[in-house]
């Protein structure tokens, strides 16, 4: 390749920006050619690929990039000093690459319209609303808790396997699509990650490889929200990037699936983020619903406290600082404080639905 080539190919990252920016402010273009035209095709054709192998090939082809990049700064970091411009140009090239494919087979879902306004839901809600929702998900939270447990002080441990847990996944979803034909889920690609000890001690419970539309759940946390975290991560797969509406698409696969320990884990994942909400507006009122909630569904909160108590380390905040910073970058404004916007979902969501 010419060096004018490379140069070209370096600067187009320029136009692709641009190019994104442009797509940004447009979320129904996005939303009817790309989320629900082009990304539903690929989509499915890279689950169809890559979904039958029972280890992560997204893991693997990040050691290998993690590779290729080490060995491009020890090959050709001399010529930062010898041809700075080729360098700059060796360097863009690649970047240009990447940040196309990454829109091209995923990224841009970040800018489709959002859920909220696909189901004709507010995006606000008063503290009545929470209460009052609340108050029916602790009801629905403990009547899930007596079927899977024989006393209401017994915490509940998931039966299944990893393997298990991801292939009973797609039929909450194959529920769901009765009244939303738009979350069929098939054929399905839920993985554990090759890389669940660094997961864990960077905080996180799984993710999306966006090169190769695997779902990687974090194979080390073994508790209740693992049937929810894989919905989670399969409700990515469907092209939902935002936190926020995963969270939500993932909890309605959970509950609407058969087995009672999906439904479980749905109730009491999304019952979380409702008392957190309601802690911060109202800590007196925090304390009285905690008390309506079935000592065993506490100590499973507990039980996952202690378990990313175990692995804090100096290190996690600078990669929860970095995700929070992608995010951002990425159209979702709140950063990780767009994880808690699953709670204006929920409330709007069941005001005309029964719970």
């Amino acid at each position: 390749m010419s060096k004018t080539l490379k140069t070209l190919f370096a600067l187009s990252i320029f136009p692709q920006i641009f190019l994104i920016r442009w797509c940004s402010k447009r979320p129904e273009l996005i939303e009817k050619w790309y989320s629900q035209g082009f990304y539903l095709w690929i989509s499915k054709m890279f689950r169809g690929v890559f979904g039958w192998v029972p280890f992560s090939i997204g893991d693997l082809l990040y050691t290998v990039l993690g590779i290729l990049i080490i060995k491009f700064f020890i090959t050709k970091g001399p010529l930062f000093f010898k041809s700075t411009r080729e360098f700059f140009s060796q360097l863009f090239m690649g970047i240009s690459m990447i940040y196309f494919v990454f829109h091209l087979f995923w990224g841009l879902n970040y800018y489709r319209l959002p859920l909220h306004k696909k189901l004709n839901l507010d995006n606000q809600y008063t503290s009545e609303e929470l209460f009052d929702f609340t108050d029916r998900l602790i009801q629905k939270a403990n009547t899930a808790h007596s079927k899977v447990a024989s006393h209401d002080s017994i915490m509940v441990k998931i039966p299944y396997s990893n393997r298990k847990i991801y292939d009973m996944s797609a039929s909450g979803f194959k529920n769901l699509q009765r009244e939303f034909p738009y979350l069929s889920y098939a054929p399905e690609s839920i993985k554990t990650s090759l890389y669940s000890i660094p997961l864990t001690y960077m905080g996180y419970s799984g993710y999306l490889n966006p090169f190769t539309n695997e779902a990687q759940v974090n194979g080390m946390q073994i508790d209740f929200k693992y049937p929810v975290v894989s919905c989670h991560e399969a409700a990515h797969q469907l092209g939902y990037s935002a936190e926020n509406e995963a969270n939500f698409i993932g909890y309605l696969a959970a509950v609407n699936n058969d087995d009672p320990y999906f439904q479980y884990s749905g109730y009491i994942y999304v019952l979380r983020y409702c008392l957190g909400e309601i802690k911060s507006r109202d800590p007196d009122a925090f304390q009285r619903y905690n008390e309506k909630i079935h000592p065993g569904i506490l100590k499973n909160f507990m039980e996952v406290s202690m378990f990313w108590r175990r692995y804090q380390n100096p290190a996690e905040p600078v990669f929860k600082s970095t995700f929070n910073s992608y995010l951002k970058a990425n159209n979702q404004k709140e950063g990780i404080k767009s994880y808690s916007y699953v709670v204006a979902l929920l409330v709007n969501y069941y005001k005309n639905t029964p719970l």
